[in-house]
């Protein structure tokens, strides 16, 4: 016998398998994704300016170490200079002293040179602007011309040397002698050596 089951019966629910994520899951890992590129950007951008601090305080403190080491230079340059300026004032002092030295002993030795026979000298000074007045004794006046023309001819003497005075003067048992006073100024020769412009001293008869 066949029998019919006329009920109706219910169909196996199919399992409905998930098509997608979620509008709130894929809210999720949007903001999970962004806050991952937000960590990863500040970490770099952090560590990039930590290698800039480091490069830059690098670079600051070796600015500083040359500063430091200009300034001992700078230093020792000025040291230097100020050792420069005082040896060549020694120098400048010590030239002027030789100088002042040798001038007068130059001027006696130009004096002698110059001296004629029968002439003698017997004061010589020099004021304060280099003038020299000469004072001696001489037998007649031609000695006493002599005299001048070898000042002025010796180039040490500005010309003209001039004769301040001359008188004669009498001693007893004595011959007369001619009492002279002669004015010059010393001065070295500029376009001239002095062995050129000097020559060979006059001869002197004795």
């Amino acid at each position: 016998m066949i029998r019919i089951n006329l009920l109706p019966t219910e169909k196996p629910r199919e399992s409905r398998k998930p098509t997608g994520l979620q509008p709130e899951q894929k809210v999720t890992l949007a903001c999970s994704l962004i806050l991952i590129v937000t960590a990863l950007g500040l970490g770099w951008g952090w560590f990039t300016l930590d290698q800039a601090s480091a490069r830059l305080s690098g670079e600051v403190l070796a600015k500083q170490r040359e500063v430091t080491r200009l300034r001992t230079i700078l230093t020792q340059v000025d040291t230097f200079d100020k050792q420069k300026q005082q040896l060549q004032q020694r120098v400048a002092l010590i030239e002027e002293l030789r100088r002042g030295q040798s001038a007068p002993v130059h001027i006696l030795d130009e004096l002698s040179r110059a001296l004629p026979d029968m002439l003698w000298l017997t004061e010589m000074k020099q004021d304060d602007s280099g003038a020299l007045t000469v004072e001696g004794r001489c037998a007649n006046l031609t000695s006493l011309s002599d005299f001048i023309g070898n000042l002025e001819r010796s180039g040490y003497f500005v010309k003209p040397v001039e004769i301040i005075d001359s008188q004669v003067v009498t001693a007893p048992n004595v011959a007369d002698l001619i009492k002279f006073s002669v004015k010059a100024t010393y001065a070295l020769p500029t376009s001239k050596t002095p062995s050129a412009q000097k020559g060979p001293p006059p001869p002197r008869a004795r």
